[in-house]
């Protein structure tokens, strides 16, 4: 018989998960944006110019995936793409002024964590990096 649920960690990750993306609506909905779209802005912010394959590498997933998402962000005006010149098939997509504002505001985001959490920011931190060792120990192509 499995362990209860509350002592498998991998029901603990998913529900957490899922309780922050609870947190993080409201604000999300109220920036126009949802929260894997956050996730590319995010991705952006930090990398700049990136093809979509880079994008889903980042983020872990398929560029099929984040290929919609970057069309509905480049329709609302926070991203715009353009084809690689040394290589047609390359899409390449940056942030927009508007989408680097609406980046600016997603701050509120990790404070509302904090805030909720009841925990410090070094509590925080530290969770996340052992959750982060966890995850390159379990896919290797995380690191």
């Amino acid at each position: 018989m499995p362990l209860p649920l509350q002592r498998q960690i991998c029901f603990t990750l998913y529900a957490t998960s899922m309780a922050v993306g609870r947190t993080y609506k409201p604000m999300l909905d109220e920036l126009g944006v949802t929260y894997p779209q956050y996730l590319v802005l995010c991705t952006l912010g930090e990398g700049g110019d990136m093809t979509i394959g880079a994008i889903a590498r980042r983020l872990g997933l398929e560029p099929s995936t984040i290929t919609p998402l970057v069309k509905r962000l480049e329709v609302a005006g926070l991203v715009s793409r353009h084809r690689g010149q040394s290589d047609e098939r390359q899409v390449h997509t940056t942030l927009t002024d508007q989408g680097r504002a609406t980046l600016s505001r997603c701050s509120c985001l990790g404070e509302s964590l904090i805030e909720r959490s009841g925990m410090t920011l070094d509590q925080l931190d530290h969770l996340n990096e052992q959750i982060q060792r966890l995850r390159q120990a379990l896919d290797p192509s995380a690191r």
